[in-house]
Formats: structure tokens, C-alpha cells, sequence
């Protein structure tokens, strides 16, 4: 079986870097592509790296990633609170997902608070800075062993 991840990123994630550093740091998605896909290698797996301002788009890619990798890294960005879409198309995936959000998003505002992508997921890494996808893709390197 392929050990291929697909890491999944939503909307403004692409202004990782640029935009509220205080919140999200200076690290860009670039450099969190660069990073995962080194890590991914060392794990013994392999990374596609997406990015994608359109819901559409993102559930198009879940939907290929039943044929094409053994697990899902998503940080949906703000779809993780209104995207009922994403979470049928997670539904809909046989292998794990692991939801990473670089704030503490518990900490923000309360519309923050609720995830769709949550009831799908099987872990949730919140909180850790860009370091949450280091710590996802360790998870689902175990999970594939």
C-alpha cells in the first residue's frame, strides 16, 4: 500500500508568513512544504502538498486521495467551522486524517471553537505553530507502521 500523504491546506493559508505574524509566525507555507516533505522522507512516506482558497477544490482533492495516498494532514483554515463539504468528503476517505491548526484556535474567537472537521478527524494537533505538521505526520507514520 502507498504510504503517500496528502497535506491539505485551505484558505489563506498561501499568506503564511505575511500575513498576522503575532498569530501565525513568520514561517511560510513554502517552508512548512519544504519541511514536511523532509520529515515525510525520513518517516518513510511520501507528501503531496496542496493548497487551495476553494472549498470545491479541497474536496475534489480528498476525493482523489482515496485512490492516491493513505492519509490526509488538513488544516482547512476557516472551512474547518462551515464546511459540512469537507467533512463528507473526509467521511467518505478510508485512511487516517489528522487536523492541524496552527493557533489555539480556543483560545480566538468563539465562532473558532466548533470544527466540522473534528467528528472526521482522528487526532486534532492545535495550538503548536507550524510544528503541528511535524507532529501530524509523525502520527500518521505511526498509525501506517
Amino acid at each position: 500500500m502507498t504510504r503517500n500523504v496528502y497535506l491539505l491546506n485551505g484558505p489563506n493559508l498561501n499568506l503564511l508568513g505575511k500575513r498576522e505574524p503575532e498569530i501565525y509566525g513568520s514561517t511560510t507555507l513554502s517552508d512548512v512544504e519544504t519541511n514536511s516533505a523532509t520529515l515525510a522522507q525520513e518517516l518513510g512516506l511520501t507528501l503531496t502538498a496542496l493548497q487551495s482558497n476553494h472549498e470545491g477544490q479541497l474536496v475534489d482533492w480528498i476525493h482523489d486521495a482515496r485512490d492516491n495516498a493513505a492519509a490526509i494532514v488538513i488544516n482547512p483554515g476557516a472551512y474547518t467551522h462551515t464546511s459540512i463539504a469537507i467533512l463528507d468528503a473526509l467521511s467518505a476517505f478510508e485512511g487516517p486524517v489528522i487536523e492541524v491548526h496552527i493557533s489555539n484556535v480556543h483560545t480566538r474567537e468563539a465562532f473558532r471553537h466548533h470544527s466540522y472537521v473534528s467528528q472526521r478527524a482522528d487526532g486534532i494537533i492545535v495550538g503548536c505553530g507550524v510544528q503541528g505538521y511535524d507532529l501530524a505526520l509523525r502520527r500518521v507514520a505511526g498509525m501506517l507502521d
